[in-house]
């Protein structure tokens, strides 16, 4: 399948699944223990600037290379999930002296979930395609 095509699929299938945690979790969440920390507004551009680096990078090194490999393509994308979650979240937590313990671990949870859950979903999608 076409790279461009999947960049697209992955893109609405990661913000689908996502958006359950931006909804759902994360302003109750984040409020609770980061809210200091917290804007007052999101900033829509470097959101989505972080989608767009994210996305790509999901399809380049995980879902192109194992299209027709649905299990390896969902360890590889939990494993890209938590490389890429723990980037932002344990630079925080050196970095940052409120950053608590408690939203490293929860982010890198969700960040490898929602990353495996995503390349599983658009390898199947490509194999029904």
């Amino acid at each position: 399948m076409d790279f461009f095509f999947q960049v697209l699929l992955t893109f609405v299938v990661f913000t689908l699944v996502d958006l359950f945690w931006l909804v759902k979790v994360a302003p109750k969440l984040y409020r609770k223990h980061i809210g200091h920390l917290m804007a007052d507004k999101v900033n829509r551009i470097g959101a989505l600037l972080f989608y767009v680096v994210f996305i790509v990078g999901l399809v380049l090194f995980v879902i192109y290379p194992h299209q027709d490999h649905l299990l390896l393509g969902i360890l590889y994308g939990g494993a890209f999930g938590l490389v890429t979650y723990a980037t932002y979240d344990l630079t925080n937590l050196a970095t940052l002296k409120a950053w608590p313990v408690t939203i490293t671990i929860i982010d890198l949870v969700w960040g490898t979930f929602v990353t495996a859950a995503t390349s599983g979903l658009v390898i199947l999608f490509l194999g029904w395609l």
